[in-house]
C-alpha cells in the first residue's frame, strides 16, 4: 500500500502513478512510503475525493479532486479505471489520457496527496464490465480519427476543433464522456436538439449509447476534447 504526493520538486503525475505500481518491488526510493498499521482504507468509490458523478450500470464517472495540501484516504482500486489529467499541483496536464487494466486482476491500494500549489484534478471512468476483446467490432460511426487509447475496456480519441468548427454527426455505441481539456467554450448537441455548454477545462458531458451527437467549438480560440468511452457488450 503506497503513499503517492505530487509537487513541483518531485515525479510528474504519471511518473508518481507508475512509480507508486512498481517502486515497491524494485525496492525504489522516494515518493513511496509504507501504510501505517491505523490507517483506514477504503474502496477507490468510496474515497471522497473521488466523487462519483454518473453511475452507468457497470460504469462509474468519477471527478477526482484534491486541493493543495491535501490527501486521499488510503483506497483500493478494484476495476478497470482510465484517467483524463486535467492538472496537477503544478497546473494544467493537457487532457492526457491513460489507463490501468491490471487492476481487474491484481487490485492495488495506494494514497495519494497534493502539494501544490494548484489543484489536483482527474476526470475518471472505472469499468466493472468484462472485457470486450474484439477491438474493432464496436467501433463508432462519423468519426475519422484513430483512438488514441483502446483496449478491452475503454476507447479514447482526441479532437483539435477550430474556432466555428463542428464535428460531423457521430454515433457511439457505448456510454461516451466528452470532456474539454483547454480553456475555451463548447456545445455538445444531440440529435434532439438539446445541448450541453462546456464552458472550462473539465467541463464534460455525458452521452447515451447509440445516440448521435456533434461537438462545436463556440469560441474564438481552437479547442481540443476527448472523447472517451467506457466498452460494454452491445
Amino acid at each position: 500500500m503506497r503513499t503517492v504526493s505530487f509537487s513541483k520538486h518531485r515525479t510528474s503525475l504519471l511518473s508518481a502513478l507508475l512509480l507508486a505500481a512498481v517502486a515497491a518491488p524494485l525496492g525504489l526510493p522516494g515518493d513511496v512510503n509504507a501504510q501505517g498499521p491505523g490507517d483506514r482504507v477504503v474502496n477507490i468509490l468510496d474515497e471522497p475525493r473521488h466523487r462519483t458523478m454518473h453511475v452507468d450500470g457497470d460504469i462509474r464517472l468519477l471527478d477526482v479532486q484534491i486541493n493543495p495540501g491535501d490527501q486521499t484516504l488510503y483506497h483500493t482500486h478494484d476495476a478497470a479505471i482510465m484517467y483524463t489529467f486535467i492538472s496537477s499541483g503544478e497546473g494544467p496536464s493537457g487532457g492526457r489520457v491513460t489507463s490501468n487494466t491490471d487492476y481487474v486482476n491484481e487490485n492495488f491500494t495506494h494514497q495519494v496527496s497534493n502539494e501544490g500549489p494548484g489543484l489536483f484534478r482527474i476526470i475518471a471512468l472505472t469499468n466493472y464490465g468484462p472485457a470486450m476483446p474484439a477491438l474493432d467490432t464496436d467501433r463508432p460511426d462519423g468519426i475519422a480519427a484513430e483512438p488514441q487509447l483502446e483496449n478491452p475496456w475503454f476507447r479514447s480519441y482526441r479532437l483539435t476543433l477550430a474556432p466555428g468548427e463542428t464535428t460531423p454527426p457521430q454515433t457511439h455505441h457505448n456510454p461516451t464522456l466528452v470532456v474539454q481539456v483547454t480553456d475555451g467554450l463548447t456545445h455538445v448537441s444531440r440529435a434532439d436538439g438539446i445541448t450541453a455548454e462546456l464552458t472550462a477545462m473539465g467541463s464534460w458531458a455525458w452521452r447515451n449509447p447509440h445516440a448521435p451527437f456533434q461537438v462545436t467549438n463556440k469560441g474564438s480560440a481552437p479547442v481540443d476534447i476527448v472523447i472517451n468511452e467506457a466498452r460494454r457488450a452491445m
